[in-house]
């Protein structure tokens, strides 16, 4: 394909650059965005629906991200990665919509991971749904910034000072959030162990 039949130069679209991308998105290139939209929206919504517990609020947070990081593209500056970036985005916009609700994550609505068949069985499967139904009310109990701290370092396995830089505060405060997070789920979860 010739350069003047794909102005944007974006044939070969699985080795270009996220900057790229995103300073040709911020130009206005929509073929760009849609192709930085593609490569990170997966992760995004598996990121997003670990935070609010629901995939229907999780896709309904990656798009108002997606949306958000849109018009935002001409303030992008490249200063942290491309990835960094979009993943501050959704979980900011996360951490809004958990604590405009305020109340306990139902996490009864995430599909559990198929058990192997050799390993499946209905008290199993009982008691899955009965260690998850309880990890929902414990998490419930957290408050939406030990939360987000607490997946992305638990689940997400985050660095603190990654954690630090997405929800913008200290390495220290990301510390202490986890760490009363872990406590409040211990604590809860206690006849699980």
């Amino acid at each position: 394909m010739s350069a003047l039949s794909n102005p944007t130069g974006l044939g070969s679209t699985a080795r270009t650059d996220d900057g790229l991308l995103a300073v040709r998105a911020a130009e206005g290139d929509e073929e760009a965005f849609e192709v930085l939209v593609q490569r990170h929206s997966a992760a995004l919504l598996q990121l997003a629906e670990r935070l609010m517990g629901s995939r229907a609020e999780a896709e309904d947070a990656v798009q108002d991200a997606f949306v958000s990081a849109w018009r935002k593209l001409p303030e992008f500056r490249g200063e942290a990665g491309v990835t960094t970036w979009l993943h501050r985005i959704v979980t900011n916009r996360c951490l809004n919509l958990l604590r405009a609700r305020r109340t306990a994550a139902d996490l009864d609505s995430v599909p559990e991971p198929a058990a192997p068949e050799h390993q499946s069985s209905p008290a199993r499967a009982a008691e899955s749904h009965a260690a998850a139904r309880d990890l929902g009310q414990a998490m419930g109990l957290l408050s939406a910034e030990q939360r987000v701290c607490w997946v992305l370092r638990e689940v997400e396995h985050q660095p603190y000072e990654s954690i630090a830089r997405t929800v913008r505060i200290s390495p220290e405060a990301v510390r202490a959030r986890v760490f009363r997070a872990r406590r409040v789920l211990t604590e809860a979860m206690a006849a699980w162990r």
